[in-house]
């Protein structure tokens, strides 16, 4: 991220800075020691200090481990809403690089929230609202992802109880491709969005209170809880290239091709061990003998997750918006029966989605058992379409029915 400044600084890092006589106290929050990129922020008060430490609470993630490896449907709009930015998350798909969460909540958080453990990115499907961070106000709206490197102190208003969003956490570091930056990271000319899409926090909150604030830190993969006697946000100023920011689907620029271009022409982050990509409304593929659906491909490497945002995709039937499709490594996959005969010709896609590519095998959870469509794995077989295929689906070990449950509470795999 380039870099950035808000509030009052001192000409030098490392000096004597006062406000209003008083010294303030310098804090470096950067990644790889101190080899990676930081921001240096001035507090009013010491941020070591707590009131009270409360006990640490493992986060439980209930692993489903379904009887068939297949191609599988789930539908998140049956997913019911309810709890805060934080105890709304329901895991629906981890491993060591990536954890997926939805979350629809319906409360405020009543306190604040630091992930100590890693970076997060929250794409806003549905609601909008403001990102309260000790860094400034972040504004959120429907289509953007929020980027919260860890260390990040947080609390969130939200404009309406309509949310819904997807919760993305990785041990690792979210990042623009790194095929998109020049050797100073600066964003290249080519690439499918600029700097001036990333929105950084429009202003600070600098709170100078005393009072009860509880602060709940993800770290040892638990959340634990602490008690501040003085407001987290005593923030007078910061700079460097680590803060919250937005960016919004509908500025990310798709690229086209004369003849299909594969998906990672739509990435948008890169991540340790998986990427993030937008499949934006975009011109279809223009030469007379183009096919311009996805070509069938396998995934030997990795895992293929799609959340369907918005528009009609072509390639699949009985997906609406609001599901999610996983296609694991080891099986090919592609349009189904008569979709590309259907798109021939086609000039322009309406199509949004958010895709996740991981390299290493997802664990589901019993979330999405819960809302799994069995029929999907079928779809591709024209002679088991409808009830047919849905029997076939109900008989077979596709849906789980015997499923292994267990309950994850150490670090994922």
């Amino acid at each position: 991220m380039r870099y950035a400044a808000l509030g009052q600084l001192p000409p030098k890092r490392h000096a004597q800075f006062r406000d209003d006589g008083r010294l303030l106290v310098e804090e470096v929050m950067g990644y790889e020691g101190f080899s990676g990129n930081e921001s240096i922020l001035y507090h009013l008060n010491s941020p070591c200090r707590i009131a009270e430490v409360r006990k640490l609470a493992p986060i439980q993630r209930e692993e489903w481990t379904p009887e068939a490896h297949v191609h599988r449907l789930t539908d998140l709009q049956a997913v019911e809403p309810g709890g805060d930015p934080l105890s709304g998350r329901r895991v629906l798909m981890f491993n060591g690089d990536l954890e997926v969460s939805v979350c629809k909540p319906t409360d405020q958080l009543a306190g604040f929230y630091r992930n100590g453990q890693g970076d997060e990115v929250i794409y806003v499907h549905r609601g909008g609202g403001v990102l309260r961070t000790l860094l400034g106000r972040v504004p959120f709206r429907e289509r953007d992802y929020l980027v919260i490197p860890r260390g990040t102190t947080v609390t969130w208003e939200l404009d309406s109880q309509e949310q819904f969003w997807l919760c993305f956490h990785t041990p690792g570091e979210i990042e623009t491709p790194a095929r998109y930056r020049n050797r100073y990271g600066q964003l290249l000319e080519h690439a499918p969005f600029s700097q001036r899409d990333f929105r950084m926090p429009e202003e600070l909150e600098t709170r100078d209170e005393a009072g009860e604030y509880r602060l709940t830190v993800r770290v040892g993969d638990g959340l634990q809880d602490y008690m501040l006697d003085r407001h987290p946000f005593d923030v007078v100023g910061w700079d460097g290239y680590v803060w919250p920011y937005t960016f919004n689907a509908d500025d990310f620029e798709p690229r086209a091709g004369r003849f299909h271009l594969p998906p990672p022409m739509h990435q948008t982050f890169q991540g340790q061990g998986f990427v993030l990509c937008t499949f934006a409304p975009r011109l279809l593929d223009w030469d007379p003998e183009a096919v311009p659906l996805p070509y069938h491909h396998s995934n030997i490497q990795s895992e293929e997750v799609m959340f369907y945002a918005d528009g009609d995709y072509r390639a699949r039937k009985g997906v609406e918006v609001g599901c999610v499709t996983v296609h694991p490594s080891g099986l090919p996959h592609g349009p189904q029966p008569g979709a590309v005969e259907k798109a021939l010709g086609a000039k322009r896609t309406d199509e949004l989605a958010v895709m996740w590519d991981t390299f290493r095998p997802l664990r589901l959870t019993s979330l999405w058992r819960e809302h799994d469509k069995p029929q999907y794995a079928y779809s591709w077989n024209p002679d088991l379409a409808g009830a047919e295929g849905a029997a076939r689906a109900a008989e077979a070990p596709t849906d789980g029915a015997d499923a292994r449950g267990s309950v994850v509470t150490g670090p994922s795999e």
